[in-house]
Parts: structure tokens; sequence; C-alpha cells
């Protein structure tokens, strides 16, 4: 993001000063300067309290190839998330992020209104859509197996809510891409690769191929809610 490099030169600030700041190394300050660098959002929140912003304002503050602001827009609300226009189309969305500690009372809320999530994160995203945006932060390994498909544990991934009813007639592309479910009693990571029509329930698989983690079908009565992951950070 070029507006760190503004940042930083403003506040005369070396790339290794900050590195030191936030935790990160010289090389990791140079990519993060550049135009539309994968930032962490533990990282780019960090960053944006050391300036004294929040991670909104560092993209709305954003400037492009030619050293101007991105155009201002009004910010929006929708289910729950805020949606900042950028350039070329883009929005930044700000959604509810659901930390590991935070998985039980995510769970608690859905049937209460008194609890509310404090968190949020932000993803940047090609297009807007209909559905509800979540932020998951992801416990455990067993979608790690070493490739580009892999989702690590502490990773988080937005995730665009869709109807569970929907697996019960859904096309084969519906398969074999990964979702946060949203069960009963926890929420997990998993790749769905099918339907049981006699048993109702979601064919459940792990990416990693260790013993420990083996696949399992998950009844459809015990998911209240389903995300696809449509981004993801780690």
């Amino acid at each position: 993001m070029y507006i760190i490099k503004q940042l930083r030169r403003k506040n005369n600030i070396s790339q290794s000063q900050l590195g030191k700041e936030i935790g990160v190394s010289l090389r990791t300050i140079q990519l993060y300067e550049r135009k539309d660098a994968n930032i962490p959002i533990k990282n780019l929140t960090k960053i944006a309290e050391y300036f004294g912003l929040t991670i909104a304002e560092l993209y709305m503050h954003e400037v492009n190839d030619m050293g101007e602001a991105y155009t201002k827009r009004q910010p929006f609300t929708k289910h729950g998330s805020v949606f900042y226009p950028l350039e070329h189309g883009k929005y930044l969305v700000m959604a509810p992020l659901v930390l590991v500690e935070w998985h039980r009372k995510y769970i608690e809320s859905l049937q209460s209104t008194s609890l509310t999530n404090p968190f949020q994160g932000g993803f940047v995203i090609d297009f807007l859509t209909d559905e509800p945006h979540r932020i998951f932060e992801i416990s455990g390994d067993s979608m790690n197996d070493g490739t580009s498909n892999s989702i690590p544990n502490k990773a988080y991934v937005l995730g665009l809510e869709i109807k569970k009813e929907s697996f019960t007639k859904s096309r084969p592309t519906s398969w074999n891409q990964s979702y946060v479910l949203v069960c009963s009693d926890r929420i997990i990571c998993k790749q769905l690769t099918g339907y049981n029509k006699i048993n109702k329930s979601l064919q459940c698989h792990n990416l990693n191929k260790s013993p420990e983690f083996k696949d399992f079908e998950l009844p459809l009565d015990d998911v209240l809610q389903v995300f696809k992951i449509v981004k993801k950070q780690f």
C-alpha cells in the first residue's frame, strides 16, 4: 500500500523501524508498501494503530499509481458489514470478525440479540453480492496440506453466507470447495464433497492427509450457518 510509505516518510520512520514496531522484517515492509499488497489483518491493524488510524482510513487514504487519492464515496452498511468503495469497482469490506476465542459466543449470539461481536476485520473484494459477509479465524491444521489451497491454523477467511438447504439440490460446482460450517457446538472449516440424501448429511473432507484428520459426515440438522470461503489471509 502506497499510503504506508507516505505515512512512514511523513513521520520520518525507516522501513526497518516500522518493521520492528509491528514485528516483521525489512523485506516484509518493502512488500507491504507495494500497490495491492496482501497484508494480513493482524499486521494491517498494527500498522494502522501505529499511525493512529483505522484499517478503513488506511484504505480510504490509499493513492493510485499517479499519487492521487482514491475517489472517495460514502461508505454504506449491509448485513452488519461496512463497505468502502475503492478504485476500479473494488470495495473494502469491514465485516464482523469471529476469533477462535469467540466461536462459542458467536454460536450463542445466533439465538440471542443481547450478544454482539466487538471485532471487525477487513478484506478487499472485487464485487458486491447480496449475501452477508463474515470473517472467521481458523482453528487447527486439518485444512493445511502445504498447497495453495491450504487454510492453516490461525488463518483468516472471508466467507459469504449461503443457505444450507441449497446443498440438498446443489450442482456439482458446489462441491470440492472450502466452507466454514457453524454448527450447534463448534465452528469448523472443511471441504465439502457431496450430500448424502439417505443420511441427510454433508460429506466433509480434510485437506491434511495426516491420520489424525479423518473425513466424516455431518448431519445437516446440526449446521446453523454455512459460509463459502472467498478470500483468505495467513
